[in-house]
């Protein structure tokens, strides 16, 4: 955590940050029009932010785009802010502020565990249930197959397996069915990349195909969910940040 901490020490990381929220996947010619300085400076400090994972570069076509990452930030209010802070409403409207206003999101974490088991947590009820806000997420995970969650004997989400390739790459279809609010958002994408690393696995979650401008709450508990998922895998504990098990009828 010592790299986010030095990364978002520097005003000008913060400043950088800061655009990336308000207009998220923007070239490193669209970030330099917006500091007074060199494009090399801008390339130094976007290196320090991406060694910290604070943001995530995804090619498109002959562009390298610039995503924020939430996952460090929320990583750090697991471990240390949510044990002081006010209990936060279970629609996460903190991350909602800091994370709308765009068509795709990336998120990306680095837990230590094999490929395999990584892929068994996401699949497997009864494991995805101690992270995933208490969901019950049922499928035969073949390609074509329908996945729903199942939260207090309502359905939650729901959504087809795409691709399904483990224990590398698992893309669904998502419809959020929480709210009416959800419902209206409609049908989205979520792909799930692992990725071994040393003795460590990268997991890149990416949530695109959403309209401009889509409501925040589809989207904004993914930080959350992956914390989750790398404290039970690491530590076999489970998170109590308040909401953390909101369709789960175990007490929090």
């Amino acid at each position: 955590m010592d790299a986010v901490f030095r990364a978002l020490a520097d005003p000008t990381r913060r400043k950088l940050l800061d655009a990336l929220f308000k207009k998220d996947g923007q070239t490193l010619g669209a970030l330099e029009a917006r500091l007074p300085m060199t494009r090399f400076g801008v390339m130094k400090h976007l290196r320090v932010l991406e060694e910290a994972r604070l943001v995530i570069t995804r090619r498109r076509g002959r562009e390298k785009l610039h995503f924020l990452n939430p996952v460090p930030i929320r990583l750090i209010h697991d471990r240390w802010v949510s044990k002081y802070a006010e209990p936060w409403a279970a629609s996460l409207s903190e991350l909602k502020r800091r994370l709308e206003d765009t068509m795709e999101k990336v998120f990306e974490i680095y837990i230590k565990t094999a490929p395999e088991r990584l892929w068994e947590a996401i699949t497997n009820t009864e494991m995805r249930a101690k992270y995933n806000f208490g969901l019950q997420v049922t499928s035969d995970w073949t390609p074509g197959s329908r996945f729903e969650g199942l939260g207090g004997g309502q359905l939650i989400l729901e959504g087809e397996n795409l691709e399904v390739d483990p224990p590398r790459r698992l893309v669904q279809s998502f419809r959020a069915l929480w709210s009416e609010e959800a419902k209206r958002e409609g049908t989205s994408r979520v792909t799930w990349e692992i990725e071994r690393i040393g003795d460590s696995c990268r997991l890149t979650v990416t949530h695109d195909q959403m309209r401009e401008g889509a409501n925040a709450e589809i989207y904004g508990g993914w930080p959350q969910v992956l914390s989750g998922l790398k404290t039970l895998l690491e530590t076999g504990e489970l998170l109590t940040t308040p909401g953390s098990l909101m369709y789960s009828n175990v007490p929090e």
